[in-house]
């Protein structure tokens, strides 16, 4: 079992920054990849960057050159760093761990909202 916390979200304003961090606990050895979701009010929830364990990391068009992922195994914390926020950047973000059998695991959520 892998438990998941997000922390980090909040109101800002359009082209402004926020970080997002994920703390993982429990099986932490199990964990393969992971990454950051979004899901925006009325809309499915999306994919918006990954990292594996070796630090490679893929994006979302839709977020390239403004956000960053990044990963602390040794803590087993993921960040998200987002930069010129956009009001469609407005949703609630999401954190999933993926172990290395194959299940998936989720955060509860933190809102980010973009907006002056």
């Amino acid at each position: 079992q892998v438990q998941l916390v997000e922390s980090g979200g909040g109101l800002v304003q359009p082209g402004g920054s926020l970080g997002l961090s994920c703390a993982a606990s429990g099986s932490m050895f199990s964990i393969n990849r992971m990454g950051w979701y979004r899901q925006a009010p009325g809309k499915e929830r999306e994919w918006v960057a990954g990292i594996t364990p070796g630090g490679k990391v893929t994006y979302a068009e839709f977020v390239k050159g403004r956000f960053t992922i990044s990963r602390d195994n040794a803590k087993s914390t993921v960040l998200l760093q987002m930069n010129s926020l956009k009001p469609e950047d407005t949703a609630v973000y999401y954190c999933k761990a993926q172990t290395y059998d194959g299940f998936d695991y989720w955060g509860q959520g933190t809102q980010v909202t973009v907006s002056s």
